[in-house]
């Protein structure tokens, strides 16, 4: 196959990925209308641990790393268990739309802001621009300019700290990352959040199978092994090939996925602050990115 069409392939590949994980927030509120946060949390990262567990085998992925790996995959698996609880509590208040669009716009920033602040990293100039775009982003995201505190309501912030513990999330992974196979460290991460949820869901009955319709079994099966699972491995396969540091880019599409599929399936509007504020969120991110001789 010539190189183009394999390049092509993956390209492809990171793209569907990205629309499923955008997916994942409409089917989520489906969920969440048919058990509680804790119940829909378990059953999410306990498919997708079960789900992947086959396909690191078949892929000979090497179950490899050092004390402080392990470290950043339990405190990843950790913090991934409140973000799905924060996911589906969330969903349960807010529009799917909404949600998707201003954790994926938001996480980056907070991501940034957290490095510079906690971890010494330098920033020059255009980076300094890019992070001022980012807050403006976020502000609007927030509908600050238009409702002053009145973006503390229950779906802004379950939303809003979805989007600070995936920062926190997203730099555990980047510490990892040289320490242990990414698929690998996605393993330990789902079985992790899978257990710490099933912990807070057994006062709920996660396991009485019998008490939730197959509307809350189809969802939370697709939101497993499909966002789960396949576009996990989707997405470090395409990462692979197509090369780690053009992946960020993509993170873009998760928004296209989350706001078409809850147009379709709920009929949500999206609102234009939602728009402005995710294009200068996504714009910062990009010019944050940024290699300068």
């Amino acid at each position: 196959m010539p190189k183009s069409q394999n390049s092509t392939r993956y390209l492809i590949g990171m793209i569907v990925a990205m629309l499923l994980w955008g997916m994942a927030w409409t089917a989520g509120k489906m969920a969440a209308a048919h058990a509680t946060p804790q119940v829909a949390g378990f059953w999410r990262y306990a498919i997708s641990f079960l789900s992947i567990l086959p396909v690191i085998w078949m892929m000979k992925i090497p179950f490899k790393t050092d004390l402080k790996g392990v470290f950043y995959m339990i405190a990843a698996g950790l913090l991934t268990a409140l973000f799905n609880y924060l996911f589906f509590a969330g969903l349960v208040h807010g529009e799917a739309g909404y949600g998707g669009t201003m954790v994926t716009a938001l996480s980056p920033i907070v991501t940034y802001l957290i490095s510079i602040a906690f971890l010494g990293v330098a920033v020059a100039f255009w980076q300094i621009v890019a992070l001022t775009l980012g807050i403006a982003g976020a502000l609007i995201l927030l509908r600050v300019p238009y409702e002053g505190l009145g973006f503390l309501t229950l779906e802004s912030i379950y939303f809003l700290g979805c989007a600070i513990v995936w920062a926190v999330v997203t730099i555990f992974a980047q510490k990892a990352s040289h320490r242990a196979h990414p698929m690998f460290y996605t393993t330990v991460v789902f079985g992790v959040a899978g257990l710490t949820n099933m912990l807070f869901a057994l006062p709920y009955h996660p396991f009485d199978v019998g008490s939730y319709d197959s509307t809350f079994w189809w969802t939370m099966i697709f939101i497993g092994l499909f966002p789960g699972t396949f576009s996990t491995a989707l997405y470090f396969i395409s990462a692979g090939k197509i090369g780690a540091h053009n992946t960020g880019v993509f993170m873009f599409i998760v928004p296209v996925g989350a706001i078409v599929s809850s147009w379709i399936v709920f009929d949500e509007q999206i609102a234009m602050s939602t728009i402005v504020g995710c294009l200068l969120a996504f714009a910062a991110v990009s010019l944050f990115g940024i290699k300068r001789g």
